[in-house]
């Protein structure tokens, strides 16, 4: 089996649009939630979300050749692609190199906007958009779209490492997004799933979620090179079945993408420094992750979740947070869990509650989504 490297990566959000800017606000404590106010067409209430800034967007947007043609979320993609590739010799161009896109919503939003014709319809597909974005890189295979929910952004990884190691593609671009419209917030207003203030994960007040905007990019490859110190070694999902819009009540089924990703890794539960968990700071996601640590053996092992910094960000946020697990791996600094304070699930794990420094060779990541989709991944440090 080949080994899988990560050679670089990206995140564009509130906080920033390289991995070090995101990196060096969440290390201090920045948030790019906010409360915003209610507006027409988004909420009739004010909500808590993590949104790009209009003035951020067009000081990125102004570096795109031919930027009208692409929508919004199409250009937060390009961007994050474009300087995760700057940093190496991968060229989309080559056809030894695949393109998957991750995504729960992509352009959904422009329904809001624009009037439904069938050129409008073919827009909003997510195989339009990949299209588009393969395009400008001058791509020659097709690009492939991961669609799953909230474990879409890991499966996508698992995806990327897959086809390497069949040997079908030498380097995989795995990138994430969504942005937030009305559609997308009403939705989880409607769940009752939307948290009045800061989202609050694994604790014992946390009452919902907070929403988020990101893309994010990771290169995988199977050619190590200098600046490729950290190893993609096993990924696996699973389905609870148990409910359209709630987890598992057991955590068996997480638990088992959990087991047969370390088993594909060569690890033990022992073996794993610290887990990026989904962490979504609603009631069931918590309790049922907290109870798959707990059937892996994992209670001890410092735990953490990054909504409270980015929210949840839907398609990219598997992503988004792999990249800062692979950055803490890299500078063996654990991220806080912001907005943690007293332990609010029944099943006694380790959460971080402030920055720390961590040693560590390897991290699980975990996230898991509606209709009972579960994803694990375990990277490690490279020789």
């Amino acid at each position: 089996m080949k080994d899988v490297f990560i050679v670089s990566d990206n995140i564009v959000s509130p906080l920033g649009c390289t991995t070090a800017d995101n990196f060096a606000q969440i290390s201090k404590g920045v948030t790019g939630i906010e409360q915003h106010p209610a507006a027409t067409g988004i909420s009739a209430l004010p909500y808590f979300a993590s949104l790009i800034k209009t003035d951020q967007q067009e000081k990125w947007f102004a570096t795109l050749d031919n930027a009208e043609q692409y929508t919004k979320f199409e250009k937060f993609l390009i961007i994050s692609i474009a300087d995760a590739l700057q940093n190496t010799t991968i060229r989309l161009s080559d056809a030894e190199t695949v393109l998957i896109i991750s995504s729960t919503k992509g352009n959904i939003g422009l329904l809001e906007t624009e009037s439904m014709t069938a050129a409008l319809q073919e827009r909003i597909a997510l195989h339009a958009s990949a299209k588009k974005i393969a395009g400008y890189f001058k791509n020659k295979n097709l690009p492939i779209v991961i669609s799953n929910a909230c474990i879409s952004g890991l499966t996508a990884l698992v995806t990327g490492k897959r086809l390497i190691e069949s040997g079908l593609y030498k380097h995989a671009v795995v990138a994430g997004a969504d942005l937030i419209s009305e559609f997308v917030l009403s939705g989880f207003q409607s769940f009752q799933a939307i948290s009045a203030q800061l989202c609050k994960p694994f604790d014992k007040d946390r009452n919902g979620i907070n929403l988020g905007e990101a893309a994010a990019t990771i290169i995988l490859s199977a050619g190590k090179s200098n600046q490729a110190t950290i190893k993609l070694m096993g990924g696996a999902v699973s389905n609870d079945a148990n409910h359209i819009s709630g987890p598992s009540r057991t955590g068996e089924e997480l638990c088992i993408a959990i087991e047969k990703s370390l088993k594909q890794s060569g690890l033990e539960s022992a073996n794993i420094d610290f887990i990026s968990a989904h962490g979504t700071a609603t009631i069931y996601n918590d309790e049922m992750e907290a109870k798959a640590f707990s059937l892996a053996g994992m209670e001890s092992i410092p735990v953490n979740s990054i909504k409270g910094f980015y929210g949840h960000t839907l398609g990219a946020a598997g992503i988004v947070e792999s990249v800062i697990a692979i950055q803490s791996l890299k500078r063996e600094i654990m991220i806080p869990t912001l907005g943690y304070n007293e332990m609010g699930v029944s099943k006694p794990i380790n959460i971080s509650k402030k920055l720390i420094a961590l040693p560590a060779s390897h991290c699980l990541k975990t996230a898991s989504g509606f209709g009972g989709c579960n994803a694990a991944l375990v990277f490690g440090k490279a020789g």
